[in-house]
């Protein structure tokens, strides 16, 4: 076990053994979650770069377009099914 110690300014140092294990570089943004009995660090992971194209393809839809009102139906059906379905 290694321990290291919070500097005045609230940093805390990383031992170089983790750091290395781990590939840990300077610059590196973390994710910091409180557990309730201390804290967790973690490598903050975005997401990739993305652009509006990549995303569209996703959307595609063949068919008649659905009108707003049928939208919130299926949407309502959904609700209705979802909590039925969680008793």
């Amino acid at each position: 076990m290694t321990t290291t110690r919070l500097s005045s300014k609230g940093q805390i140092v990383v031992p170089k053994n983790l750091r290395e294990l781990y590939n840990w570089q300077a610059g590196l943004e973390f994710v910091v979650l409180d557990t309730g009995d201390g804290i967790l660090i973690k490598p903050k992971r975005p997401f990739a770069t993305t652009t509006i194209d990549d995303v569209a393809g996703c959307l595609a839809y063949s068919g008649t377009p659905k009108t707003v009102k049928e939208m919130d139906t299926a949407v309502q059906h959904g609700i209705a099914e979802a909590w039925h379905d969680s008793c």
